[in-house]
C-alpha cells in the first residue's frame, strides 16, 4: 500500500512537471513572437537639390513646347525603388508657365520636372529654400496647388496659416512620423506680413512650438534644413548651433541642403545630422568644391522600444552634361574615367569629407 502511495505521488509530480513545462514553452514562444511584432522598420533614401537651370530645362524641351526630364534620371531610378520614403529638395520652384519658365537667378521650373520626380517615387518633397519666393506669392500658390494634386507629402510652404500650424502625423510600416522643413532665408526677399505662412523661415520659437505639438504623437521626427554657406564642405557655426538646438528638442533626423556641395554626417546624441547632401541635378559650374557631385543616402529606421538608424546606402552622384546638353545623373557605381577622369580619387576625397558614420 505504501509502495502504491509513493508511485502515485511520483506520477502526480511527473504530471505537474509536464504541465509546467508545457505551460512555459508557449509563453516563451509568445513573448518571442510579441517581440518580433513590436519591431518596426521603414527605409528612407535622400538626395539634395533639384535645381533646374536654364540649360537643364532647355535640354529637356520638346518640339511641341513640353519638357521631358525622365531620361536624365534613368540610371538613378533602380537605386530608389526599394525604399519606403524618398526625399528631395525642390530648390527651383514650380511656379506655373504664366510667370515664364526661367533659371538663375529667379527660378521657375516646368511642371514636368515635378512629374518626373514623382514618377521616380519621391514622396517627401521639401519646399522651404532660398529660391522659394523667387517669383512671389503667385508662384508659391501655384506650387502648392501643383504638389497637392500629387501623391506626395510636402513641407515648408503652405496656402494658409491654418495649414501651416496643423502639423501632420504620418505612418509608414507602423512607425508614426512627422516631416518638417525650414529655410534660414529667401534671398533677401520679404514675405507679406500677413502671409508669413507661405514659406517656413527658420525661427527658434516657431520650430520649438511645431515640434512640441507633435513629439508625443510620433515615433520619429525629421527636419529638412536649408542652411549654411554655399560651396564649402565645412558646416558653419550657425549650422552646428541649429543642429544642437534641434537635437535638444528631440529631432531624430536633420536633412541639410543649400551649400550645393556635400558636407559631413555626424550624430549629435541620438540625432543623425546630414549637414548637406549637395545637388541632385543642376548646371552649376565648378566653384570651389564641385557642385556637380552630390550624395544619395539611404537609411533604415528601426523602432524597438526606441528609434535607431543605420545607413545602408552611401553613394556619390554626378550631375553630368556635355557642354550643358545631354544631362544625366550618374551614380558613382556606374561611373568611369571617360565621364569623370580620376573618379576613384574624387570619390575617395568626397567620401572622406562625408565621414564614416554608419
Amino acid at each position: 500500500m505504501k509502495k502504491k502511495v509513493i508511485i502515485g505521488a511520483i506520477l502526480i509530480i511527473i504530471v505537474i512537471m509536464i504541465s509546467i513545462i508545457i505551460s512555459i514553452k508557449p509563453n516563451g514562444a509568445e513573448k518571442k513572437k510579441d517581440k518580433v511584432i513590436e519591431e518596426k522598420r521603414m527605409s528612407l533614401v535622400m538626395v539634395g537639390d533639384v535645381l533646374i537651370h536654364e540649360a537643364v530645362y532647355k535640354d529637356a524641351l520638346n518640339s511641341d513646347g513640353t519638357y521631358s526630364f525622365d531620361k536624365m534620371f534613368k540610371q538613378i531610378k533602380p537605386i530608389l525603388k526599394d525604399y519606403d520614403l524618398k526625399y528631395c529638395n525642390q530648390e527651383s520652384i514650380i511656379g506655373g508657365s504664366d510667370l515664364e519658365i526661367s533659371g538663375y537667378p529667379a527660378f521657375n521650373s516646368p511642371d514636368e520636372i515635378g512629374d518626373t520626380i514623382t514618377k521616380l517615387g519621391f514622396n517627401l518633397i521639401g519646399l522651404a529654400n532660398n529660391h522659394a519666393f523667387d517669383k512671389g506669392e503667385k508662384a508659391v500658390i501655384y506650387s502648392n496647388n501643383y504638389w497637392n494634386k500629387k501623391n506626395v507629402i510636402t513641407s515648408g510652404s503652405y496656402l494658409s496659416q491654418e495649414q501651416r500650424d496643423n502639423i501632420e502625423v504620418y505612418e509608414q510600416n507602423g512607425i508614426k512620423y512627422a516631416f518638417l522643413a525650414y529655410t534660414t532665408g529667401i534671398n533677401g526677399n520679404n514675405l507679406p506680413s500677413d502671409k508669413e505662412y507661405l514659406i517656413n523661415i527658420y525661427d527658434k520659437e516657431k520650430v520649438k512650438n511645431d515640434i512640441n505639438k507633435i513629439k508625443n504623437k510620433v515615433d520619429f521626427i525629421m527636419v529638412a534644413m536649408h542652411w549654411g554657406d554655399e560651396y564649402t564642405n565645412t558646416p558653419t557655426n550657425i549650422q552646428k548651433e541649429i543642429a544642437n538646438y534641434l537635437s535638444g528638442l528631440g529631432v531624430n533626423l536633420i536633412i541639410g541642403t543649400h551649400p550645393h556641395v556635400v558636407q559631413p554626417i555626424e550624430y549629435i546624441d541620438d540625432t543623425l545630422v546630414i549637414y548637406s547632401l549637395g545637388n541632385f541635378i543642376s548646371n552649376q559650374l565648378v566653384i570651389g568644391e564641385n557642385p556637380a557631385i552630390g550624395l544619395l543616402l539611404g537609411i533604415e529606421i528601426k523602432l524597438d522600444k526606441k528609434i535607431t538608424m543605420q545607413i545602408n546606402k552611401k553613394e556619390l552622384i554626378y550631375s553630368y552634361s556635355d557642354n550643358s546638353t545631354n544631362f544625366q545623373v550618374i551614380p558613382f557605381s556606374k561611373m568611369n574615367d571617360k565621364v569623370l577622369p580620376n573618379y576613384k580619387k574624387i570619390e575617395e576625397k568626397y567620401l572622406n569629407i562625408i565621414g564614416n558614420i554608419k
